[in-house]
């Protein structure tokens, strides 16, 4: 194990806690108690929230699990950027309405799953 493969898996890890952490929160919680955290929740369909969170979820372990278990470890890096394309579509949201701060945390993990996908998908050649 090299010093790029630790700080993938270092990267990975991250991003999975912080995935998981936020789509469990947003699927497991009811959309009453979303709306006063999230303002985008309101002018979503009502199963919205619960999909991106699902979403998340199974991203997140997608992140681990393939690459871990060395079971298909190709859908790592595709999870990777799978992720990628939903923190993309969160911060255009939170730049939408109005509050482009709220966009910094997906940009760094959007960024984050870049790197990811990146290195990830390097080390399968």
């Amino acid at each position: 194990m090299d010093y790029v493969d630790i700080g993938l898996w270092i990267g990975q890890t991250l991003l999975a806690l912080g995935m998981a952490g936020a789509g469990g929160m947003k699927a497991m919680s009811p959309r009453e108690k979303l709306l006063p955290q999230m303002k985008w929740v309101a002018r979503f369909p009502v199963w919205a929230p619960r999909a991106i969170g699902l979403a998340e979820v199974a991203g997140a372990i997608g992140l681990v699990v393939p690459w871990a278990s060395g079971i298909v470890p190709v859908l790592t890096p595709v999870a990777a950027a799978c992720l990628l394309v939903l923190m993309v579509g969160a911060v255009k949201v939170h730049v939408d309405d109005g509050e482009a701060l709220h966009g910094i945390a997906p940009a760094v993990l959007g960024a984050l799953a870049l790197v990811v996908a990146v290195g990830r998908a390097v080390s399968l050649s």
